[in-house]
């Protein structure tokens, strides 16, 4: 009168195991359960996050902005400050001058603002002469200084001389150049390094021109040179220090992005 209750009961539980087994194994075409795939190995979690570890970009120290390779291969590895001075066009006569120093870890950094400027008439060229009235394109060193009014602090040679930097004459478009000398960097362009602004010298020649300055703006475009505000002209006599090697890097934006 019993046997028939268990063979009952045994068959439900026997279909209850089944589909348990069936939870828990691959299915017909051997994919696992949805539920299963939903969760992934530990070791796999830890994989994952390692690699995301390794693979994170490391910061790049910092370019001089638009300045391509070939302008950089110019500055010297010694060089840790640079002017830079960006014209806005190959015959514009306007620019921006910033001062960058190069710090160890991030690169060339800015170390004050950008300052409006003055270039050649002509605009620029690579291959500077005399009279052609353009700026010369190039990586120059910063060495020599000097002015009609007293040094105001620069680690630079200075030459103060108030007579032999007293300007002649006038600007290209008859601008008055009361001022324009009071402060002078010479930029080393044909010209011999470690003597006063004032040396007429030429290694390359009398027809490539020189004399080119970094010095105070008249209000109007020069023969050659690059003029920049007073305050200006003051914090860069302030601010290169020789045991740096400073450079000036000059030309419109296309040459200097090559």
């Amino acid at each position: 009168m019993h046997t028939a209750p268990r063979r009952a009961v045994t068959g439900a539980a026997l279909a209850a195991a089944a589909l348990l087994l069936a939870a828990c194994s691959p299915s017909a075409d051997g994919a696992r359960p949805s539920h299963v795939d939903d969760v992934a190995p530990l070791d796999s979690v830890k994989t994952q996050a390692g690699r995301a570890g390794r693979d994170a970009p490391v910061p790049q120290p910092a370019a001089l902005p638009g300045v391509g390779p070939r302008t950089l291969a110019q500055i010297p590895g010694d060089a840790d400050q640079v002017v830079l001075v960006t014209g806005a066009g190959r015959d514009a006569t306007t620019d921006r001058v910033t001062l960058f120093r190069r710090d160890p870890a991030a690169g060339w950094v800015a170390a004050g603002p950008a300052w409006a400027a003055h270039n050649a008439d002509h605009g620029w060229t690579d291959e500077h002469h005399t009279g052609d009235l353009r700026s010369p394109i190039g990586v120059y060193s910063l060495t020599d200084a000097g002015g009609r009014l007293p040094d105001p602090g620069t680690r630079l040679t200075y030459d103060h001389a108030p007579i032999g930097f007293t300007p002649q004459g006038t600007g290209v478009h008859g601008q008055s150049l009361k001022g324009a000398f009071d402060y002078v960097i010479a930029i080393n362009y044909n010209r011999r390094t470690g003597t006063s602004p004032r040396d007429w010298t030429r290694p390359m020649g009398e027809s490539r021109g020189g004399g080119i300055w970094l010095h105070v703006d008249h209000g109007g475009p020069t023969e050659g040179c690059v003029s920049l505000p007073a305050t200006a002209m003051r914090t860069l006599l302030r601010t290169l220090d020789p045991a740096r090697h400073p450079v000036v890097v000059m030309g419109d934006a296309a040459s200097l992005a090559r």
